[in-house]
């Protein structure tokens, strides 16, 4: 059902004056097309992001597959990069699909992947330019259903006038039934609004903003959250897939015409973790754990392996080194796939007593770098945040895989986390510089190392999500001073940008007040902010003062556990209970902290 017509507008008019044209063609190897008339509906994937990043996401690649074999037409649509965007609009041609260079709202269901606050005006981009109503108010009965999911909806609020429906939980068995509900009622003569109500009653994971007031105290607090009619939930909860390895991998992922972030097969062999970080919003929302076993993630990445022929191949999860056959895993895609030339990477390990056997099993795999996230440096403060990891396992992991050929290591750590201290941050540096001079120890060249410090920001559903987000001067003295106490050549701290930061912070914690001025700096040119090249913070800021937004009420103010958070009816598998009594046990640690010093 190619749409002919504007597929040769695009590439007569628009492909010959952008950079990279290829991401905006489709035609990859292992993409599916199909005869719209003969599927069940017409599903377009929608990655608020550039092509680049979308095609490197797994998820994306999961439900493609899932929906496809489920006899669904299910496209792609990702955000352009701005000089696409603009050709489209001087040529009054819509944002399109991929496989069919469809419309956006010819499609029966548009669905956002939010996994990152930042891209936010990116869905307003994609549904502008693809012809949808930017208000869900404004849409009519039978307009493209818009849905959205991912870490994002964790805190839905922001988008609540955009997005008609929130999909909380496992999107793979979740998406399949929305799609089917919302079809079955095409044609049904019901208003927008019964059918967003069917599909909201019929479930307890889906969330309909619209059905849903909040209502404020004169302090600008949240009174409560009103249901606005009784046959939806009272409290949204996440869908969960119980059997993690009955969900099929996708065997025949997309392979890109151009150069994307992760050009490799990648499988994700466990949801969840184990541990219990206060930090970390991933390991409270995909509980429970569950697994893949061995044979079907070497069978999943032999296939894979054959119809795509990519050279790497890399084992996702939270905690990579904690699935409970891990050795058994990496054991056995290393004897399948070294012969075949093909890279084994493990990109989320965890520092334990395992960390000293990983160079050995994959003696010869990637040898480039190792990655690693210790996140704090010193014993107290990983108490304070639950991340119980040993130095002595660090140190005796590296020198192993020195010895084996590793050259680089990377190190992941936050700072601005509750309780810091100068202490905290003189120990990143003596970490990286530890590690330094061990690759000397072991190959008489001092080991390249990197300290890549993130700025912490307190996440929804985490027992930090009470705790404010430190000022942006504090940052940047932090900053300045980590880089002040490097004395060793090969060590370098890389920090994330301060300004990024702080318009995540209120990206992630605000409520749904805050969506206007989202609005209004997507209007302003906010775009792609993700990227450093794209964007503009004094645009934001400006934004946010001149509609009257407090961002430190947002995202520096340290809230009472008793206050109403603008995402306490989406429900976490422990419940706030949890999170409170988590809380409470950190001011408890930190008062310690504080009385050692």
């Amino acid at each position: 059902m190619l749409n002919q017509d504007l597929k040769d507008a695009v590439v007569s008019r628009v492909l010959p004056n952008v950079r990279t044209p290829a991401q905006y063609v489709g035609g990859e190897l292992n993409s599916v097309v199909k005869d719209h008339r003969t599927a069940r509906g017409i599903v377009c994937l929608a990655f608020p992001d550039t092509y680049a990043l979308g095609m490197s996401h797994h998820g994306l690649q999961v439900l493609y597959s899932l929906m496809n074999e489920a006899g669904w037409a299910c496209e792609r649509a990702f955000t352009p990069l701005p000089d696409f965007e603009e050709l489209l609009r001087r040529h009054g041609l819509p944002l399109y699909t991929l496989e069919t260079f469809t419309p956006l709202n010819r499609c029966d269901v548009l669905g956002f992947s939010l996994q990152y606050e930042i891209c936010y005006t990116n869905v307003l981009t994609m549904l502008d330019l693809g012809g949808i109503a930017l208000h869900a108010e404004d849409r009519g009965p039978d307009d493209t259903l818009v849905i959205a999911g991912g870490p994002g909806a964790q805190n839905p609020e922001l988008l609540a006038p955009f997005v008609d429906l929130f999909v909380i939980g496992d999107g793979e068995p979740s998406l399949p039934v929305v799609c089917e509900l919302w079809t079955d009622l095409k044609g049904s003569g019901l208003s927008r609004v019964e059918k967003l109500a069917r599909i909201a009653g019929a479930v307890d994971w889906a969330y309909v903003p619209r059905f849903y007031q909040p209502l404020y105290r004169e302090d600008g607090t949240i009174l409560e959250i009103h249901r606005t009619r009784e046959d939806v939930p009272a409290e949204i909860k996440p869908c969960v897939i119980r059997d993690l390895d009955g969900i099929p991998l996708p065997t025949r992922p997309i392979v890109p015409f151009v150069e994307t972030t992760h050009d490799r097969i990648a499988i994700e062999i466990m949801r969840g973790c184990p541990w219990q970080c206060r930090f970390c919003q991933s390991t409270v929302i995909k509980r429970p754990l569950r697994y893949r076993t061995v044979e079907t993630i070497v069978q999943a990445a032999l296939e894979s392996y054959h119809a795509t022929g990519y050279d790497e191949i890399s084992l996702l999860s939270l905690s990579t080194s904690d699935y409970p056959d891990f050795e058994e895993l990496v054991t056995r895609m290393s004897e399948v796939f070294t012969p075949l030339g093909v890279k084994i990477s493990l990109p989320s390990l965890r520092i334990t007593e395992t960390l000293k056997k990983i160079p050995a099993l994959l003696a010869e795999g990637r040898r480039s770098g190792l990655t690693l996230s210790p996140e704090v440096a010193r014993d107290d403060m990983r108490e304070q945040i639950r991340k119980p990891i040993n130095n002595q396992d660090l140190y005796e992991g590296c020198a192993e895989a020195f010895r084996r050929g590793w050259r680089k290591v990377k190190l992941y750590f936050m700072c601005g986390l509750p309780g810091e201290r100068t202490a905290d941050l003189d120990g990143i540096i003596a970490m990286a510089e530890t590690i330094a001079r061990i690759g000397k120890d072991v190959t008489g060249r001092y080991a390249e190392v990197t300290a890549s410090v993130s700025n912490f920001i307190p996440k929804p559903h985490t027992p930090y999500q009470w705790n404010g987000l430190q000022t942006r001067e504090y940052l940047h003295w932090a900053h300045k001073y980590l880089r002040s106490k490097v004395k060793i050549r090969s060590v370098t701290v890389k920090c994330h940008d301060i300004e990024r930061s702080m318009l995540e912070g209120i990206l992630t914690r605000g409520d749904r007040r805050v969506a206007a001025a989202l609005e209004a700096a997507w209007r302003r040119g906010a775009r792609l902010d993700a990227w450093t090249e794209h964007f503009h913070p004094q645009l934001w800021w400006d934004t946010f003062a001149e509609l009257g937004i407090d961002v430190p009420f947002y995202s520096h103010r340290e809230r009472p556990i008793e206050e109403v958070l603008p995402w306490d009816h989406i429900r976490i598998k422990y419940g706030r209970d949890y999170l409170a009594k988590e809380q409470t046990r950190s001011l408890v640690q930190l008062e310690a902290m504080a009385g050692a010093v």
